[in-house]
């Protein structure tokens, strides 16, 4: 490796380790070291960032750590799953998937919001948050700025769903099952629907926590759509209307292992030890990229960005929230 990266690999690693530790102590677990990493990387750069020393190694942890990092992430995806869960989660999948997606494309032409951005804000709303974001980013080679701004976005208004949700569900008087399914299928970190589920009761923490694993799966068919409409959209470029076709361009090499981890996985080819050890490595590496694309992100972008994105996202949130509890109380009544 060339040894000009390893400050900026490294300063990404340390502040990984620093993301990590202060998820272990803050209560709650609310907030997933990730977004402590982007958040801190964020920090660093505006207070000091020797972009001459810094800049290749952070831009090599942003992208090839990062794919490296989803790579490994297929491995904790269990197509099984499925089956435990039954087509009642498919089918409110289904209404919240197109409500993200179809709602967050409309919401992006009215707030004239690039559209990387907007089906970023789409699939963390849609999926898992930043996993999501993270994942779909390096498809459509997404700005380190607009995946930064995608994760805030999704990330505010998971902190106040984590509040707002246990109290909700009391005050309507929710069955543990509603509330599971509910919570499952419209909060978007993982950790965040952990934490208000849980809060709500044992049971509908357990249903919420199978539920979202269920719907962690859409990433797969999501970074394959992006990457097949992304490299249409560039083969449209004057200059690359008449380049051969490839399937590497179609689908980036990442994303064919990535696929190939979670069918290994799902036949039990890879042993849950080690597929338990690989989604260690994977998250940890996925804290590192976000870290440098925290360090990457220069706050003069998200000023000149100003609060579209965040009520994009907040209105999209919403509208799946509502359009989750609905269907929710349509299967189970």
């Amino acid at each position: 490796m060339n040894l000009k990266k390893v400050p900026g690999i490294g300063l990404s690693g340390i502040i990984a380790l620093i993301a990590l530790y202060i998820e272990t102590i803050l209560p709650g677990h609310y907030i997933g070291a990730t977004v402590i990493a982007m958040f801190l990387g964020i920090f660093f750069r505006t207070v000091y960032y020797n972009e001459e020393v810094l800049q290749e190694g952070v831009q090599y942890a942003s992208k090839k750590i990062l794919k490296g990092a989803i790579i490994l992430l297929g491995a904790s995806l269990n197509f099984s799953i499925i089956l435990e869960v039954g087509s009642q989660t498919l089918l409110v999948l289904l209404f919240t998937l197109f409500t993200a997606f179809g709602g967050g494309h409309v919401l992006g032409k009215i707030f004239k919001i690039n559209w990387k951005l907007s089906n970023m804000i789409a699939a963390g709303t849609a999926i898992c948050g930043g996993s999501a974001i993270a994942a779909m980013a390096p498809v459509i080679e997404a700005e380190d700025a607009d995946v930064s701004y995608a994760i805030s976005s999704t990330f505010l208004f998971d902190m106040l769903m984590i509040i707002l949700y246990p109290i909700v569900g009391r005050l309507l008087l929710l069955s543990d099952t509603f509330f599971g399914y509910w919570a499952g299928t419209s909060i978007n970190d993982t950790s965040s629907v952990v934490a208000a589920s849980f809060a709500f009761s044992d049971v509908a923490g357990e249903v919420a926590t199978m539920v979202k694993l269920t719907r962690t799966l859409a990433i797969i068919p999501t970074v394959l759509i992006f990457s097949t409409i992304y490299y249409r959209n560039k083969r449209k470029q004057p200059d690359l209307r008449k380049a051969k076709v490839s399937l590497s361009g179609l689908i980036p090499w990442f994303i064919v292992i990535f696929v190939l981890m979670a069918l290994l996985n799902s036949i039990g080819i890879i042993s849950p030890s080690v597929a338990g050890v690989m989604k260690t490595i994977s998250r940890f590496l996925m804290v590192v990229a976000l870290a440098a694309i925290g360090l990457k992100t220069n706050m003069a972008v998200f000023v000149k960005t100003g609060w579209k994105p965040f009520i994009h996202g907040f209105i999209l949130s919403s509208l799946v929230v509502i359009v989750s509890y609905v269907v929710v109380l349509f299967i189970i009544g």
